[in-house]
């Protein structure tokens, strides 16, 4: 199965990303982790990638899309993957369209998680991330064993400037301006499909398995294996 996950900030994306990764036995493609391991590496996109964040400036789309097309180009992705943080403009979309399209690799849903702004406000408010290994925890949802210190590392939890209460709502206009056109991109195509991310993890993950059982992707999914 070929996903692509879409959503604001605090809609659950990374949580139903990783869920879906273990119960389909799926790769997890998050941008942000390939940059990291590819600096990590040294490989010639992560050199190139150093350069425009070490000024603090963005990657430029065309580096963002070959590290996107060498990652789904290796074997664990050609059954299937998870695409997280990517794509953000119909730009990005349109290229990743043509990669796939060059590996015979179709997408086969793209999900759109849209949440409220009391919902959203909740979950990054009560985020907590440890200052070490960057593990997230959450206040309510996912406490550490001791508070303020980190289960994995032993390190000391912070919260986000980004994740107050007084810049959420700005993210989200910010997303929703920004990303309004790639939704677009996507109705227009006849893949994407929109979904309730105010619902609990494992309630919004049952809805998810059973569209997947409409569409005959779970099926489609064994196949391919």
């Amino acid at each position: 199965m070929r996903i692509v996950l879409l959503g604001p900030p605090g809609a659950g994306k990374g949580t139903q990303a990783q869920i879906l990764s273990k119960d389909l036995n799926t790769p997890h493609i998050s941008t942000g982790d390939m940059l990291r391991e590819a600096l990590k590496a040294a490989t010639p996109l992560g050199l190139k990638a150093k350069k425009y964040m070490e000024k603090g400036a963005l990657v430029p789309d065309k580096v963002v899309i070959a590290l996107v097309s060498e990652r789904l180009s290796k074997p664990d992705a050609m059954k299937g993957f998870i695409l997280d943080g990517f794509p953000r403009t119909p730009e990005q979309a349109a290229s990743l369209d043509q990669s796939l399209e060059k590996l015979c690799m179709p997408l086969d849903l793209v999900l759109y998680l849209k949440a409220s702004l009391e919902v959203v406000i909740r979950r990054l408010s009560g985020r907590r991330v440890c200052s070490q290994c960057g593990k997230n925890y959450h206040l309510t949802n996912f406490k550490p064993t001791v508070d303020g210190i980190c289960d994995n590392c032993g390190g000391k939890l912070f919260q986000r400037p980004d994740d107050k209460e007084e810049t959420i709502e700005n993210r989200l206009k910010v997303y929703e301006r920004q990303t309004a056109p790639l939704i677009e991109y996507y109705k227009n195509k006849k893949s994407l499909y929109e979904v309730s991310g105010d619902k609990e993890a494992k309630l919004l993950n049952l809805d998810l398995m059973d569209l997947f059982k409409k569409k005959g992707l779970l099926s489609l999914r064994y196949e391919r294996n």
